[in-house]
């Protein structure tokens, strides 16, 4: 049963209500977060499937919820808890939400 609370934890991890404490958590919420670092095109395409995905929540509603989630990213002094994905992801991450949001706007 331990087990299953731990893969508990690590999932509820990823609904990024707070910023993790424990590495283990950090990990993968980065790996999470990882798809907001991806090259432009990548992540461009990333957002059209989530709209798909929520396509049934009108747009205007759709728009404002997701510019809300996307600048709670950028609001962060850093979107990636770990060195390796902070190094790797945080600059390509902060361009892509800058993009997507004023796409949205």
């Amino acid at each position: 049963m331990k087990t299953v609370g731990l893969f508990f934890s690590l999932i509820m991890a990823t609904c990024h209500a707070e910023d993790p404490q424990e590495a283990t958590h950090q990990l993968v919420v980065d790996i999470d977060l990882s798809i907001l670092g991806a090259e432009p095109a990548r992540f461009d395409e990333y957002e059209r499937q989530v709209r798909e995905e929520y396509k049934w929540i009108p747009r205007f509603i759709y728009k404002k919820k997701r510019s809300e989630l996307l600048k709670s990213f950028l609001d962060k002094p850093s979107i990636y808890a770990t060195k390796i994905f902070h190094d790797e992801c945080e600059r390509q991450a902060r361009e892509n939400l800058k993009r997507s949001l004023a796409k949205l706007s």
